[in-house]
């Protein structure tokens, strides 16, 4: 019952913002559910306490030391979002002017989003702006490609993705 319960709330939402009916069935990006456990891990780069599930948390906290031995400084800059916190997201960047097909390449919608797993982390360093796309010139980046897959972490967006979203180098999953 829960399964359909959420499924059910994720389709409120995705009508709330306007999101077609038909969003589910003709995606790319996987659905994905909340965890029932997270976490807290750690104050982000901008002082939220950020949550993810423990194994991510565990593999995060040693990524970041190995990285911190070989003189590279990860930070953390989002975890978990639930489907509200997304759906908020979106909702306040359409009240500001975007057009929902501008925002979907950015933002997935509810329901859609590594984020709701609680495994997903976006990831800057202090050499650039944050959620830019010039991070990938960063030694973080280039860290991050050779070291992430030892410590179970994917770059879930790379350039020409089948997901329709943008090229995002700084948004890295656990694979547990």
């Amino acid at each position: 019952m829960k399964d359909t319960d959420y499924k059910q709330r994720v389709l409120g939402l995705h009508a709330q913002l306007g999101i077609s009916v038909n969003f589910m069935d003709s995606t790319a990006l996987l659905f994905y559910e909340e965890p029932s456990t997270l976490v807290t891990t750690e104050v982000d780069f901008y002082g939220r306490e950020q949550r993810l599930t423990s194994n991510a948390y565990a593999a995060w906290l040693e990524m970041r030391s190995q990285a911190a031995i070989a003189g590279i400084e990860l930070l953390m800059i989002s975890a978990y979002r639930g489907i509200d916190y997304q759906a908020q997201l979106i909702q306040r960047k359409l009240d500001a002017g975007q057009t929902l097909e501008e925002i979907l390449c950015v933002n997935a919608a509810p329901g859609f989003s590594e984020h709701h797993t609680g495994r997903a982390i976006d990831i800057a360093s202090p050499q650039c702006p944050k959620l830019e796309e010039e991070f990938e010139h960063t030694a973080a980046f280039q860290w991050l490609q050779i070291n992430a897959g030892d410590f179970g972490f994917t770059m879930s967006f790379p350039r020409g993705n089948n997901c329709g979203i943008i090229y995002e180098p700084w948004h890295w999953c656990y694979n547990d």
